[in-house]
């Protein structure tokens, strides 16, 4: 860059004085007012797009969150009517008017979703280790083509109407066991049906973030692809799993239709998942809103109550995945 130097007088009876300036300074035109006026309009139109976007994208966000705050509210205002020691602590058994409680479709639902997750998770991180860890690594045709096809059967399943899962159980035990076949262990089945492929997806998603370079020094150090993979790869990305798990349970604990098609409804305690129709809380809620009896206020209370604890489980299992997938990104950093 070349310099110039330019003598400019500072007034009458001064000395002139050398300013040095560059040479892009010195040959560049001087701005006109035409030029500045238009930089002036362009900043103007600049801010006011983007207050018009954030004012106009602040709004869809209430509007999504008006559905949801509305549900807890109506919830809330509702179902605070039974949240009683009687609703937690009493069953259905005899009772057809006021009174009763919910303790056999509560346990029933804590027993039927942990059977699912029992079932769903060892499958579907399995699935995911094998995915991430050997077929993504294999030069095989045959296992990238079995690779192809179980990522594309998890993600028809994940689709499907849970409705379907439930027909499906419902034939499978019908040729083992018969037609008439309710029980617990048959509503965990077509639960974990639906629960395998979210589990399976969340999992990979984790499993593929875990750095190369861990599971390269593992190697390199002489350990076999196994025990890089319980060594290094699952503790590092256990906080992820956890949260995939949580997410897949809080996907079924509401399922209402394969439940009320192969684990049926009960009024009494069934804590035996072999033994006969289990209740959970989504038939429940069903049955009392569908089924009214005598005093019809006192199972449109029940009902409320029973949607108001469903709500709240659902939500803390939301937050607990939330909170465990920023503690693992976190981590990371």
């Amino acid at each position: 860059m070349t310099e110039t130097v330019t003598r400019q007088p500072l007034g009458a009876g001064s000395d002139e004085v050398a300013l040095i300036t560059t040479g892009a300074e010195a040959f560049s035109p001087p701005r006109r007012p035409t030029q500045d006026l238009a930089l002036v309009r362009h900043r103007r139109h600049r801010r006011t797009v983007d207050r018009v976007m954030t004012v106009a994208l602040a709004s869809c966000a209430a509007v999504a969150a008006v559905p949801l705050l509305s549900l807890l509210w109506t919830t809330l205002s509702h179902g605070l009517s039974r949240i009683d020691p009687t609703f937690f602590s009493q069953s259905m058994r005899g009772v057809a008017g006021v009174g009763g409680g919910a303790l056999h479709a509560i346990w029933g639902s804590v027993l039927i979703t942990l059977t699912a997750t029992a079932l769903a998770a060892p499958i579907g991180l399995g699935a995911a280790l094998w995915l991430v860890e050997y077929a993504d690594r294999s030069r095989s045709l045959l296992t990238t083509g079995l690779a192809r096809a179980v990522r594309t059967v998890v993600g028809v399943t994940a689709g499907l109407p849970s409705i379907v899962a439930g027909l499906f159980v419902y034939a499978l035990i019908a040729l083992v066991a018969g037609p008439g076949y309710r029980s617990g262990l048959a509503g965990a089945v077509a639960l974990a049906v639906i629960m395998t492929p979210v589990v399976e997806s969340a999992c990979e998603e984790v499993l593929a973030r875990v750095p190369g370079e861990l599971r390269e020094g593992a190697l390199a150090l002489g350990a076999p692809r196994w025990r890089c993979v319980t060594s290094v790869v699952l503790p590092t990305a256990r906080p992820g799993v956890i949260s995939g798990v949580l997410l897949g349970v809080s996907r079924v604990v509401g399922e209402t239709a394969p439940l009320l098609l192969v684990a049926g409804f009960t009024d009494s305690m069934n804590l035996n998942l072999l033994d006969g129709r289990m209740a959970s809380l989504p038939v429940y809620i069903y049955s009392q809103w569908q089924n009214k009896g005598v005093a019809a206020a006192a199972y449109d209370a029940r009902a409320w109550s029973a949607a108001l604890v469903l709500v709240v489980l659902v939500l803390a299992l939301n937050l607990t995945a939330r909170l465990s997938a920023r503690w693992a990104t976190r981590k990371e950093r």
